[in-house]
């Protein structure tokens, strides 16, 4: 038995970023269980460090070998530096800082990462950008961005109109990646010196589409919280098949003692 745990909505409350409740005595149930699990997140706001340092700051102790998200990989896959981003300001100012050029007049790679208020300018200087000579990434797939209690479209949902308006194809660096989700098992197998396979992890996400479609194909368990985007088991009822579980939030999970 092992886990993928998802960060926003999951172990953190949407609206204010404080702990769900039961979040932190589940991560101290697993650290004293030493059962294997990663944190898996899409944070795209700030360098991966200061993110990690932000969940220990609320309680949540999480050794930094257990901790994965699309910042920590984006080299592997975007070489080039000169890219074109889209996303919060806090998107621009951590890929700066992680040496990219976003001011290239010709960038090699389109990045495109959560933000609110994406406007109809925003979308259309995607398109025109997408129309070019540029890779077009995602800094993730999730099918909604949920900020203040109110949810938006997700990078996810964004990535498939600027396809469709396009007809170009496009990359994901984060969940639900089969590659990320590769580094993760990788680096979960690091941490036990073993052979761990998809079918003996269980992820708990509160994105049914976006995060946990993906990893049930691999062979993962799936495990729905209804704390963050999703309000209620309706909502995923084309989908259900591909949710073995759904509970209020992450507390229920220690019920069974992490059954």
């Amino acid at each position: 038995m092992s886990f993928f745990i998802d960060v926003q909505g999951t172990l953190i409350s949407d609206k204010d970023k404080s702990p769900v409740d039961g979040a932190i005595e589940f991560i101290n149930e697993l650290n004293d269980s030493k059962i294997p699990y990663m944190v898996v997140t899409n944070n795209t706001k700030i360098i991966s460090e200061e993110f990690h340092g932000f969940l220990c700051n609320l309680g949540f102790k999480i050794p930094v070998q257990n901790y994965l998200d699309p910042f920590m990989v984006l080299k592997k896959i975007v070489k080039n530096p000169s890219v074109k981003a889209f996303g919060a300001e806090e998107f621009s100012e951590t890929l700066e800082k992680m040496g990219y050029d976003i001011t290239n007049k010709e960038p090699k790679t389109m990045l495109i990462a959560s933000k609110k208020d994406f406007s109809s300018d925003d979308y259309a200087s995607m398109i025109e950008t997408a129309l070019g000579s540029v890779d077009l990434v995602g800094m993730h797939a999730t099918s909604i961005y949920a900020k203040d209690g109110r949810r938006y479209p997700g990078v996810g949902a964004i990535l498939k109109m600027i396809s469709y308006a396009t007809t170009k194809d496009y990359e994901i660096i984060g969940k639900p990646s089969g590659a990320f989700y590769e580094e993760a098992r990788r680096r979960l197998n690091l941490q036990q010196n073993s052979d761990i396979s998809f079918k003996d992890i269980t992820m708990i996400s509160d994105d049914a589409i976006g995060d946990l479609c993906g990893i049930k194909e691999l062979g993962a368990k799936t495990v729905l919280v209804l704390s963050g985007k999703c309000k209620s088991e309706k909502e995923i009822e084309p989908i259900k098949n591909r949710i073995d579980r759904v509970i209020p939030n992450i507390s229920s999970m220690l019920e069974g003692r992490v059954g």
